[in-house]
C-alpha cells in the first residue's frame, strides 16, 4: 500500500490520554502528530489569587508520579522572588527527597511501562510470568523510593511536608538511618536493572538532538544550576523565557515548547546524562560504560538504560546524604514576602520543569506559568517518528504500530495518570 495512515487512538502504558497519527504518501511522511487530547486543567489559573504558601500543595496535584518536582520548582521560584537561600542540611534534605522521587518514578517506567516493549509483552503482568525476580526487584526499588518520599514529604502521594523555606518537620537521625539498609539493597537492584536493560535489542536509531538540562558546578542536577544545552546554551534559570517559547498547535491541547533560536530540543534522563556524565558517582559511571552507553548517547531507545543508571546514582546520593546528616536546628529559614517575580527550574524524572510566579506585597500570586517536561519534548517526539518510520515501512503494520508507540514511550510522557487500550487503522487515501 503506497498511501496509508498509521493511527493510534490511545497510547498504552503512558500516564494519560494521547494518540499518534502518521500519514504516508509514496513512502514519504506527509504528516506526524502526537495528539494530547485531554482537556486543559487550568492549574495556572487556579494559582492566581492564592497565597504563596499554597503553591507547593496545589502544584503537587498536577502529577501523582512526580509531585516533588512540581513542589520544588514552585518553592524555588518563591524563594527567588523573596531573595531567600536555603543551604546546609535543609538543602541536603531537598536532594534526598528528590532521590526518592527519581527512584520510584524510574523504577515504574523502566520495569512496568517500557521494558515490555523490548521483550515483546503487552504489559508487565505477562512479563512477570517469565521475569518474576526482575519485577519483584523493581517493585522493591519503587517501594524504597516511596518510603523516602513518605518520610520527607509526609506521605507517598501529593506530599504535604515541603514548604517555601524548608520543611514543616525534618526527620530524626534514627529515621533516616533505618532506610540505609533498604537503600543498599535498592542500589544492588538498580545495578542489576542496568545490566538487565543493557541486554535489550535496541533499534539502530540516532539523531542530532539539542539536549537541554540543568548543570551544577559540583553535583548531578536535581534542583539547582544553570540551564545549558549540547549546542551552546548557558543561561540562568531567570532567562528561560528569553530563549524558550510555547506554541499552540491545532492537533494538541498541550502547547509545544521550542527554543527561539533553533526550535525543538530534548529534555529528560538522556539529556541530563549527556550533559552531566562527569557528575555521576564513580560506580554509576562504571556501570554505564560497561552497559555500552558511554556518552555521547544519541539513541532515545537507550534511555531505559540511562534511567537505570540514574537510579544507581540516586541510591548512592541518598546514602551519602544520610551518612552525613545532622538534624538542623530549625526546619525552615525565616522569610518575608515581598512584591516581585520568581523563577524556579528543577529536574523532574522526565526533564526540566519550569515555574514562574508574580506575587504582590501580601504574598498573593497574581500570575503563574508552568512548563512541564512533556510539552518541551512533544515536538522532538514528533520528529523522532518522522525520522524513524520511513526506513520501516515494509515491516508488518502491527509491528510498526508497536514501534511507533515505543518511540513515544522512550520519553515516559506524563500526560496524566491513566492507561488505555489502543486501536490501529491503516487506510489508503
Amino acid at each position: 500500500m503506497r498511501n496509508r495512515t498509521v493511527k493510534v487512538d490511545y497510547l498504552a502504558r503512558v500516564e494519560g490520554e494521547g494518540g499518534i497519527l502518521v500519514k504516508i504518501k509514496e513512502k514519504s511522511i506527509t504528516d506526524v502528530q502526537f495528539n494530547i487530547f485531554e482537556p486543559p486543567r487550568f492549574f495556572e489559573a487556579f494559582l492566581r489569587g492564592r497565597h504563596y504558601t499554597e503553591a507547593p500543595d496545589i502544584t503537587a496535584r498536577i502529577c501523582g508520579i512526580c509531585p516533588i518536582a512540581y513542589q520544588m520548582s514552585a518553592i524555588h521560584a518563591m524563594e527567588h522572588a523573596f531573595g531567600v537561600t536555603v543551604d546546609g542540611q535543609l538543602r541536603a534534605l531537598r536532594r534526598l527527597v528528590y532521590c526518592g522521587e527519581w527512584i520510584e518514578s524510574h523504577a515504574l517506567h523502566v520495569s512496568m511501562l517500557h521494558a515490555p516493549d523490548f521483550l515483546g509483552y503487552q504489559d508487565v503482568i505477562q512479563m512477570a510470568k517469565d521475569h518474576p525476580e526482575t519485577v519483584k526487584q523493581a517493585l522493591q526499588l519503587k517501594k524504597t523510593g516511596n518510603e523516602l518520599v513518605a518520610l520527607l514529604g509526609g506521605r507517598e502521594i501529593h506530599p504535604i511536608n515541603l514548604r517555601v523555606g524548608g520543611f514543616h518537620r525534618v526527620p530524626t537521625h534514627r529515621e533516616l538511618k533505618l532506610l540505609a539498609d533498604r537503600l543498599n539493597r535498592a542500589r544492588e537492584a538498580a545495578l542489576n536493572m542496568v545490566r538487565w536493560t543493557a541486554t535489550f535489542p535496541f533499534p539502530d536509531f540516532e539523531r542530532d538532538y539539542e539536549f537541554v538540562g540543568l548543570r551544577h558546578e559540583a553535583e548531578y542536577p536535581f534542583n539547582e544550576g544553570r540551564l545549558v544545552s549540547s549546542k551552546g546554551l548557558n543561561i540562568a534559570v531567570s532567562e528561560y523565557e528569553n530563549h524558550f517559547v510555547e506554541e499552540h498547535v491545532e492537533h494538541s491541547n498541550a502547547l509545544h515548547c521550542v527554543l527561539r533560536e533553533r526550535g525543538p530540543y530534548f529534555v529528560g534522563p538522556l539529556a541530563r546524562y549527556n550533559l552531566n556524565f562527569d557528575r555521576l558517582t564513580p560506580t554509576a559511571q562504571e556501570v554505564a560504560r560497561a552497559a555500552g552507553i558511554a556518552p555521547p548517547c544519541n539513541n532515545p531507545f537507550k534511555s531505559i538504560i540511562v534511567r537505570s543508571v540514574e537510579m544507581v546514582y540516586a541510591c548512592e546520593e541518598a546514602l551519602r546524604i544520610i551518612n552525613e546528616y545532622e538534624p538542623p536546628a530549625r526546619s525552615m529559614v525565616e522569610l518575608n514576602p515581598r512584591s516581585g517575580v520568581g523563577c524556579g527550574c528543577t529536574e523532574a524524572p522526565r526533564g526540566i520543569l519550569y515555574h514562574r510566579y508574580r506575587v504582590n506585597e501580601k504574598g498573593i500570586i497574581t500570575d503563574a506559568r508552568i512548563v512541564a517536561p512533556t510539552s518541551q519534548n512533544q515536538k522532538t517526539m514528533e520528529l523522532d517518528l518522522r525520522h524513524f518510520v520511513p526506513d520501516r515501512l515494509d515491516i508488518p503494520h502491527e509491528r510498526l504500530t508497536w514501534q511507533c508507540e515505543q518511540v513515544i514511550r522512550n520519553y515516559d510522557p506524563c500526560i496524566s495518570c491513566a492507561t488505555h487500550f489502543l486501536r490501529l487503522d491503516f487506510d489508503g487515501t
